[in-house]
Formats: structure tokens, sequence, C-alpha cells
């Protein structure tokens, strides 16, 4: 074989060997949400949200192996920069575990990572992120964790709507107000039914004298009153005793919008808050890290409340920071509270599908910048049509996927790192 004919063949080998890579499908990106709840909050805080956005992804963000993850329930307490520090710690564990099991290899930052927090949740997606980009060594390196999107639900990062604090006063103080109304009215009755009673009742039999037992009939009329009287003041201690324990609700205790304020103690400056989303909007602008949070809102009720009502403090309209918030409507909450802690379920929020459709939209978005892609009007018209058909799906719900180190979360979170380290 001539040394011509050789390099003839060897070419023709290389071309095929090129054209056989240039066919075969690239390796599915791992694209990984992590849910985390906020205060008070527990592992069903989400309810299926998580589930349910998991499947959109699937069926909307071409070649990605989508997994939504809930972070496990942690004690909101003590200091938050200290839960920052072991979120992170969690969170690189789980990227290299969950890199190694799709095959990409660990701490390769093949894993393209969404962190999603509700309400004090957003606190400590938006500082774990900080936290990661200020640890490189340069600002040229990439993020590792490679978190490409960090989105908010209703968190106060420029603090808790002052109507929080008022309407849920109202409603502890409306609670109170009926059960000593119905306890005033009951028992000022039974006082005038016993004085009553005392004036026509005869005089006090002389000790020591047995008497007969009342007739049936009058001692059927005597339980029947007794009773009658009995029954109501079972209802008003139901009242006042829903007055005493709806002072801790969730939904409607005063006590948790102050309690809320404690868990990041002095961080409720309006320099601090305004930093840390300064901060992340640059990350947003420089390295393409999507940032937006939604907020609730409640509509105007006709002569009671005549404009809308949120849960958070807006950033003022002319900031930069404005264009990263949006609006989730909820016709069905009746007050802040409860449009807050329902918004992951579509029986307590009429929006929930809406809130589907633009998380997942967001998400597709950050997936399509960091592949450097831009997604024509067409394509993206298919997509959120696909969106559409795929939230509205039935979804079975085994729960949620976890492992060693999702197990160990509340560990890490109230106890610290040391323990898990040492075990």
């Amino acid at each position: 074989m001539s040394e011509a004919h050789g390099q003839a063949t060897s070419s023709k080998e290389s071309k095929e060997d090129l054209s056989k890579a240039l066919t075969q499908p690239l390796p599915k990106d791992l694209l990984l949400v992590v849910f985390i709840h906020g205060f008070k909050g527990t592992d069903s805080t989400f309810v299926n949200f998580p589930a349910r956005l998991q499947h959109v992804l699937s069926e909307t963000v071409d070649n990605v192996v989508a997994e939504c993850i809930v972070f496990p329930s942690y004690e909101t307490k003590g200091e938050l920069n200290e839960a920052v520090e072991r979120f992170v710690d969690w969170l690189t564990t789980l990227t290299i575990e969950r890199e190694v099991a799709n095959g990409t290899g660990g701490g390769a930052g093949k894993a393209k990572i969404v962190l999603c927090g509700h309400s004090m949740g957003g606190l400590l997606a938006v500082d774990a992120l900080l936290a990661i980009a200020n640890s490189r060594p340069d600002k040229e390196a990439p993020l590792w964790p490679r978190i490409i999107a960090c989105i908010a639900f209703d968190t106060p990062y420029f603090g808790l709507h002052p109507f929080v604090f008022k309407n849920s006063a109202t409603k502890a103080a409306e609670y109170a107000n009926a059960a000593h109304s119905v306890a005033t009215g009951i028992f000022g009755g039974l006082a005038g039914w016993g004085a009553k009673k005392a004036m026509s009742s005869p005089a006090n039999p002389p000790a020591g004298l047995i008497t007969a037992p009342p007739t049936s009939p009058e001692g059927t009329r005597n339980w029947g009153k007794w009773a009658s009287y009995g029954g109501a003041v079972l209802a008003a201690g139901a009242a006042a005793g829903t007055a005493y324990y709806k002072r801790d609700d969730l939904a409607l205790g005063y006590g948790w919008a102050t309690d809320h304020m404690k868990y990041i103690g002095n961080l409720w400056d309006q320099d601090s808050m305004r930093r840390r989303v300064e901060s992340v909007i640059d990350l947003d602008q420089d390295m393409g890290v999507v940032f937006r949070t939604f907020y609730s809102v409640i509509p105007p009720t006709p002569l009671i409340h005549e404009s809308l009502r949120t849960f958070i403090i807006l950033p003022p309209e002319d900031s930069k920071s404005f264009l990263h918030f949006s609006p989730a409507s909820n016709a069905l909450a009746p007050d802040e509270l409860q449009a807050h802690t329902g918004m992951f379920s579509a029986k307590s929020n009429d929006g929930y599908y809406a809130l589907g459709l633009e998380t997942s939209k967001i998400i597709r978005e950050a997936v399509n910048i960091g592949r450097g892609l831009v997604q024509d009007d067409e394509r993206e018209a298919a997509s959120e049509a696909a969106a559409e058909g795929a939230m509205g799906d039935k979804i079975e719900t085994d729960g949620q996927k976890t492992s060693k180190v999702s197990e160990d979360a509340k560990e890490w979170m109230e106890q610290g790192s040391e323990k898990v380290q040492d075990s």
C-alpha cells in the first residue's frame, strides 16, 4: 500500500469519526431545583408544587434530567449566617453526589442548580449564592456549585408590609372580642337566672331532713335548663379557646409576624437589605445568574381595602431592583398571611398554575443562558404551550427522592457540620 493511499484512508476514517461524534446526542444536562422553606415552614410547605414543576421542566427543557429536591425541615432559629454556612456545606455535598450518580463526574460543575426559597428561605438562598460567589479565588472564576438562578417566593427582602402586623393584630382582636362578648352574655344570663331562681325558691329545709327526689317532669325541666346553659357555656369556652390558640396560629397570629423579625436579628435595616438585593442583581448582570422574586397580591376589596395588598414591602419603582419583582395574584386568600402561606396549593391560591408556568419559564431562560442560546419567539411559544399542558397533567407523587446527605440535612442545620463529619 502506497503512502498516499494510507494517508487517504486515514483521512477518511478521521472524517467518519468526526461525523459520528457530531451526530451523537450530547449527554443530558443535570438540572437540580432545590426548594428551601421559610420561617416555621416544614417539608410539606411546597405541597406538590416541586413534583409538578419537575414534570413541566422534563417536558419542556430539551436534553435535561430535571430533579426537584425539597430541603428537609430545619429549625428557623439562631443566627442566619450560621444557617447559610450549613446550607452551603449541604448543597456542595448534594451536588457532588448527584453529579456522580448522573455520570458527569463529582465536582465537575456539570450540574445546573436553581435555588427556590419561600419567605425566609429566599434570604437563605440569596445569602448562600453570595457566599459561594465571594468564596471564588478571583472574579473570573466560575461559580461552584453552579447556580444558574435564584427564585424567591414572597421573600421580604425589603421587610414585611406594615399591614401584615395591623391585619394580624386586628384578626386576633376580633377573635378575642367575639369570645368576650359570647362569654359575657352567657355568664350574665346565668347570673340573672340564678338570682331569679333564688328569689322564687322556698327556704332551705332543716338540716338533716331527707326530701323526696323531684318528680320526673320537674327534674326533666331543670336538667333541660342546665343542659341549655351548659351547652352555651361550652360554646363560650370554645370561643375563648379559639381566641387563645389563634394568637399563635401561623396564618393569623400577630406573634408570627414579630417572631419572623427576630429570626434574622439586626439584619432588618434598610442599608443591608438594599445591598443584599443589589449584590445578587450584580451577579444577574455580570454572570447571568437569574434573580426573580414573586410576591403575593390580594386584589382590592371595595369599601374595605381600596388598594392591592402584599405580604412584603416592594422596592421603589424607580430602582433597578423593581424589575426583578413580579406579582402573583391570589383572589382566594382573605388576608396577606394566608396568601403567603398558601402560595403552593391550588385550593388556597387561584393563581397556582400561573405561578408554576412563570417559574418554569424563568428556569428555561436560565438554562438557555447557561447554554449560550437565545430562544426565538416561535420556539418559546411552543415551549409555553407544552408547559401549559404539562402543568395540568395528573401527576403521581410518591414523595421526594432523598439521599443520605438529604436525610442528614436537619442535623447539619440544627447542630452544625462537626457531628456529621465525625460520624
